[in-house]
């Protein structure tokens, strides 16, 4: 354990999830020390510049047109509206600024103005990055010539349970978009969704799947699923937090020189869930009292929480601006 590899075996996967909890604990402590600073977590602020009336029908989203969560539906933003809120991100300390915006894959239109919103936020001296569905391989290229840091693109899930909670696209095409934002040279931001009825061999084989990526993702959210009413997954059985913590850990076991990122479902943890998840290998969150459309733990209580664990923020990279 500790050694990059991409050619992890699923009953070795499971075998991690299957360690004694303290060994599994020592073990990716032991990993993560040996590649970042274990008491340094990266921050990251998330902004909906394009939200609600998204096509698809992912089970767990208030943004889909065909459920009814009272959502209410917004335009893509006004360019110098996003880089307002880029510029408040970096002044509370995020280094990374996330633009998701709903759509199944966008248009040309549509991206030549988010390619703009990528150039305004890069010469903030910020890292970018943008989740906007499924590309293609010239899209990517356009986002890769404007600058792009980082494209999200979640598996959600595994293979075997992906049509429980998404029907109109398929496991195949959220490969091929990966495969395209990598091919353009663009880090890749790719994880899942825990809780979200799934066994506990759906979470060993979407863990297995992105450690057998040809190239390990850059940085890997780990989300507990935020349950909106309305939505087909309301009222699904929640994680158990500490086979949430076994998750963190064997992601860092898997993958020991990605960014691990403690990402949606902060708000529903305890203070003491998220700090063994920090133990377990986490070093990066999203920052803000919002991710998307969900609620997220304000500042104040993230910067309370870092200074009774002895955690300090990451500082911007030198080559953020530098491509």
């Amino acid at each position: 354990m500790g050694v990059v590899r991409t050619d992890w075996r699923l009953d070795e996967v499971r075998a991690l999830f299957d360690l004694p909890f303290a060994d599994l604990m020592f073990h990716a402590q032991r990993v993560h020390r040996a590649n970042f600073d274990p008491n340094r977590v990266q921050v990251s602020t998330l902004l909906s510049i394009k939200t609600g009336a998204c096509p698809e029908d992912c089970a767990y989203c208030s943004q889909s047109i065909r459920f009814e969560t009272g959502l209410r539906s917004e335009p893509l933003m006004d360019l110098e509206e996003v880089l307002e809120k880029a510029r408040t991100a970096r002044a509370n300390g995020a280094t990374r600024f996330c633009m998701g915006a709903a759509y199944r894959s966008p248009k040309p239109k549509q991206l030549a103005q988010i390619i703009e919103m990528v150039k305004g936020v890069r010469e903030l001296g910020m890292e970018t990055c943008v989740t906007l569905g499924m590309l293609t391989t010239e899209q990517a290229r356009e986002l890769k010539d404007a600058g792009l840091d980082y494209y999200n693109h979640n598996l959600d899930t595994s293979e075997s349970y992906y049509k429980q909670i998404i029907t109109t696209r398929t496991y195949q095409d959220r490969l091929d978009t990966l495969q395209a934002v990598r091919d353009a040279g663009i880090n890749v931001c790719c994880g899942g969704i825990l809780g979200m009825g799934e066994s506990e061999l759906d979470r060993v084989q979407l863990l297995h799947t992105l450690a057998t990526l040809p190239e390990h993702p850059e940085s890997v959210p780990i989300n507990q699923l935020v349950q909106v009413p309305g939505t087909p997954m309301y009222g699904a059985k929640k994680v158990d937090a500490l086979e949430f913590v076994r998750a963190i850990a064997v992601a860092r076991l898997l993958m020991p020189r990605s960014y691990v990122r403690l990402s949606a479902g902060r708000s529903e943890m305890s203070d003491e869930t998220q700090a063994l998840c920090f133990l377990a290998g986490a070093n990066s969150i999203f920052y803000g009292d919002k991710l998307l459309t969900t609620q997220n733990p304000d500042e104040n209580h993230d910067l309370a929480l870092f200074g009774r664990l002895g955690i300090v923020r990451e500082a911007a990279h030198a080559t953020a601006c530098s491509q």
